[in-house]
């Protein structure tokens, strides 16, 4: 979260909206007309006449196809929802769950009289 992309060359528009795209988190587009929206990119499409990114504005139900063009920075402002959901984070989980399975059925198991 932070990040802002600026662009200098088609190439940096080109990754700049890539990376807005695999994040699962709001962004902020600052376009060409000076206006700046916020929201989530919800498509992308590079080989689209023109390129085009489909745009959910906060507060808003339907997306904003707006071109590539028009985009000359996007600062990546919202809280990534699955950040902090990694693999590490997944396996810790599974073994926190385990191990309070284990110790539930041991106590099920000493209050029957088998332990």
């Amino acid at each position: 979260m932070g990040a802002v992309f600026t662009f200098q060359s088609e190439a940096d528009r080109l990754e700049g909206i890539d990376k807005a795209f695999d994040y699962r988190g709001d962004v902020t587009l600052t376009l060409t007309n000076g206006q700046t929206i916020e929201g989530f990119m919800s498509n992308r499409e590079p080989k689209a006449a023109p390129p085009r990114v489909q745009f959910f504005v906060k507060g808003e139900d339907k997306p904003q196809v707006i071109p590539y063009a028009d985009i000359t920075a996007i600062a990546f402002t919202g809280k990534d929802p699955a950040d902090g959901k990694s693999w590490d984070a997944w396996v810790s989980k599974k073994e926190h769950e385990r191990k309070a399975e284990a110790d539930r059925l041991k106590a099920e198991a000493e209050a029957q009289g088998h332990l």
